[in-house]
């Protein structure tokens, strides 16, 4: 039976570096952004009801979600926020079980969920060992307004939106310093994974 990894913290800590570099090492990852980005196709009952919650403006006259518009209509407080998990979160958990079920299926030993959302979404249920990662705030705000293109006002509201650190790293089984140079963070990275292939 393949190991299902949840691989979470705050936005900008580097969950992507580490992902990315799993999937080099041969595992399978889920990402929950993409699964989301399903969630939000258009004429989606998920998108219907974000609508219903934020606006018809939210969908663009090609049926298509305006994502930077819902983005900050959602990310204006923790209240929006919430709205908007709770509709999107049902969703996204069930297609990453489906995912799960077809990676297993391919015979993977090790299957990665990078979430920013594990723990408010109920997707730790759905691992058997949970990574946080971590940055200094500095740090992650460079890497937001440089990933996505947005002033540092913009990234300052993403970060407010989130849970501290310690909401993630109290959780987590293990904790890995997305500040570090690449190299560290993957040493990091092989210690856990070797130390999981060694459990199975």
């Amino acid at each position: 039976m393949s190991i299902v990894i949840g691989l979470t913290g705050q936005t900008g800590a580097g969950k992507s570096t580490i992902s990315a570099y799993a999937q080099e090492k041969g595992i399978a990852v889920i990402y929950a952004d993409a699964v989301a980005r399903e969630a939000l196709s258009n004429g989606s009952q998920c998108l219907l009801k974000l609508a219903e919650a934020f606006g018809n403006d939210i969908i663009c006259s090609d049926g298509s979600c305006n994502r930077p518009l819902l983005a900050k209509k959602a990310f204006a407080d923790r209240k929006h926020t919430d709205i908007l998990n709770s509709i999107t979160h049902p969703w996204i958990i069930k297609r990453t079980e489906e995912y799960i079920r077809e990676f297993r299926n391919k015979n993977y030993d090790m299957i990665l969920f990078d979430a920013s959302q594990l723990f408010e979404s109920g997707g730790d249920k759905l691992c058997d060992y949970i990574i946080a990662v971590t940055a200094d705030e500095e740090i992650r705000l460079d890497r937001i307004i440089n990933r996505d293109k947005i002033d540092r006002e913009c990234a300052e509201r993403r970060i407010k939106a989130q849970y501290d650190e310690k909401y993630y790293t109290e959780k987590a089984d293990a904790v890995i310093d997305g500040s570090a140079p690449i190299m560290e963070v993957r040493k990091q990275v092989d210690s856990i994974f070797a130390m999981l292939a060694d459990k199975e």
